[in-house]
């Protein structure tokens, strides 16, 4: 099995590959694949069959589908379509049949459906109205259910919610679950979610809290109830600062969220129990540390730096989640995400 990681350069119109070395984390660059329209957010269908990308350039926005080589990672575009806003989130269903996708300030949510060649349909199967400052969609691990964090403020006044859906995964359908949003205790703002994959309970990046809030899922009903908010800064740190995307290690033992102004990647200790988080340290990171990914196994963590143009690698401590820093790679302009697969 090898294992490769994805990182789209807005400013460069372009989605390289790299393979990674899974003995010391270390990457190499196998091949860099043309995309137009500033390609940003990616995502991996479950079977590893197809890569999706979300275009951001004003005049082109649209999502684009491409195969990939079994074993080789390589790249082969398959589709692209134009839809009416810009998609700042991707993912797949649990299925790997519909691709969903966020609009922040469209204020939207839209569901595609694609073939098993991976050719994206023209038209969407969902065009829904949610609110300004959508920033993610993700179904839940029995993809009954999805989910659409929207941030409290940005340049626009964001709605400061999760908004719940119920999603059938036969048709593609969403249809708002009752009730139909999350409230954080505090003005927050909800940016990226992940689901930890021991317990009923899903994490929130809080984008101007610079914070993390732990919500109680019921799966059964698909409804989310914060208890939890702890923040990624410290203490003494009076400057401008906002939270991006945040994952858990597939153990469910360490969970990272980087902050965006004190360029760190803030760490925790996740609380097997009942999911509740200690802090476990900070470290240094490229600015603007906007993109990140944990690779498959949880060894390793890759920390892109927006205004750097830099990707940082470090290693996961498997005993209390401390990240060692390894090297530094120049990745080129703009790196807007960063995606990891094992192929």
């Amino acid at each position: 099995m090898a294992v490769y990681m994805y990182v789209s350069l807005q400013q460069e119109d372009r989605i390289d590959q790299y393979e990674i070395d899974p003995a010391t984390g270390g990457l190499e660059r196998r091949a860099g694949f043309a995309l137009a329209g500033m390609p940003a957010p990616l995502a991996v269908d479950p079977q590893k069959r197809f890569l999706f990308a979300g275009r951001r350039r004003a005049g082109a926005f649209g999502l684009s589908s491409f195969g990939i080589e079994p074993g080789a990672g390589a790249l082969t575009l398959l589709s692209s379509v134009d839809v009416a806003g810009d998609p700042v989130h991707v993912s797949t269903d649990r299925t790997g049949n519909y691709l969903l996708s966020a609009y922040y300030y469209q204020a939207r949510v839209g569901v595609h459906g694609f073939g098993a060649d991976g050719v994206l349909n023209e038209s969407p199967l969902e065009w829904r109205e949610t609110g300004i400052g959508a920033h993610y969609v993700q179904t839940d691990p029995s993809n009954r259910y999805a989910f659409v964090p929207h941030i409290a403020a940005g340049s626009h006044t964001g709605l400061n919610a999760i908004f719940q859906f119920r999603f059938d995964q036969e048709s593609g359908r969403l249809t708002a679950n009752s009730p139909d949003r999350a409230i954080p205790n505090a003005p927050e703002g909800p940016r990226h979610i992940c689901f930890n994959p021991n317990r009923d309970v899903v994490y929130s990046s809080n984008e101007q809290g610079g914070s993390v809030t732990a919500y109680r899922f019921d799966g059964d009903t698909g409804a989310l109830a914060p208890f939890q908010t702890v923040p990624t800064l410290p203490e003494d740190y009076d400057g401008r600062n906002s939270c991006s995307q945040i994952q858990i290690t597939p153990s469910g033992r360490f969970l990272y969220a980087p902050n965006r102004g004190h360029n760190s990647i803030a760490g925790f200790a996740v609380d097997e129990s009942d999911g509740r988080l200690t802090a476990a340290g900070r470290v240094a990171a490229e600015p603007v540390p906007r993109a990140f990914s944990l690779d498959p196994s949880g060894n390793y963590l890759y920390a892109a730096g927006l205004e750097s143009g830099r990707l940082a690698a470090y290693r996961v401590s498997q005993d209390s989640g401390a990240l060692e820093p390894l090297a530094v790679y120049d990745v080129g302009q703009g790196p807007m995400w960063v995606l990891t697969a094992e192929l």
